[in-house]
């Protein structure tokens, strides 16, 4: 009933009224959608009326965003020596600082009541006070805007969704060792398993999914990075925006985790 009513009620109308804005819509949704590898009808669906709509309806900026990080290509899904050496050099600063924090055992207790929890360290470039205090995380960095940790306990999955926004990369670190190949990550028609690939960077406003199927906890450090462009201070722009946006409705974005905060 959804797929056919708010397609007669909704998008037909809107082009009626407004065609030159359709067909700006048309051809940004297009291109943005193609960029999903392995391309089905079930990813169009949810592109143009399930839970991709949103990043639909931001796909003439997110297009702009592209076009602002030239020559820097959005690839999808990056290896670590893809990012400028700056960006590089973040990264690996990070995940040492969470290595040296031993941040599973300290998040285990208060994780495990929960299918997943999150605890963010800092939030769209502002630094949060938590329960946890990690200085490290803290310190001033030029491109990393988020930190957090995500811990998925056994047996929990993602929907498969889509991000809003292409003024970040998504960066993940597993933490904990896993021990077989039931947890991982799918963009598109990738999969990468936690179990040999620590790291797995990416841009998430493709269609992905994240699964935890062993017996065990899955704790990973959650972080957006600015993406790499000749003027990074656009990028930051946006991301500010989208701090004041959502600092009040972040519950939203996160409704199906538990937010530890204090």
């Amino acid at each position: 009933m959804r797929r056919i009513l708010f397609p007669l009620c909704v998008l037909v109308p809107f082009a009626y009224f407004f065609p030159k804005i359709a067909i700006l819509y048309v051809l940004c949704g297009a291109y943005d959608v193609s960029r999903n590898s392995g391309l089905e009808l079930s990813t169009l669906r949810r592109y143009f009326i399930g839970n991709g709509f949103p990043t639909w309806v931001l796909s003439p900026f997110n297009t702009l965003l592209d076009l602002l990080s030239l020559p820097y290509v959005n690839k999808g899904v990056y290896r670590l020596e893809d990012l400028p050496p700056a960006y590089q050099d973040e990264v690996t600063r990070l995940i040492e600082a969470a290595k040296a924090a031993n941040l599973v055992e300290q998040l285990k207790e208060a994780a495990k009541e929960h299918p997943r929890t999150m605890i963010f360290f800092r939030w769209y470039g502002v630094n949060k006070q938590t329960f946890l205090n990690v200085p490290a995380f803290h310190q001033p960095w030029k491109y990393i805007q988020t930190i957090g940790v995500s811990v998925f306990n056994k047996k929990v999955l993602t929907s498969k969704h889509f991000g809003f926004l292409r003024a970040s990369l998504r960066i993940l670190y597993n933490l904990n060792d896993m021990n077989d190949d039931s947890a991982y990550i799918v963009v598109g028609d990738k999969i990468s398993y936690w179990r040999d690939n620590k790291l797995f960077i990416f841009d998430d406003t493709l269609l992905h999914q994240s699964v935890n199927g062993t017996n065990q906890a899955r704790y990973c450090l959650f972080v957006d990075m600015v993406r790499p462009t000749s003027i990074p201070s656009i990028m930051r722009a946006v991301i500010f925006g989208v701090r004041l946006l959502t600092q009040s409705f972040k519950f939203v974005y996160y409704q199906n985790w538990k937010l530890i905060e204090r």
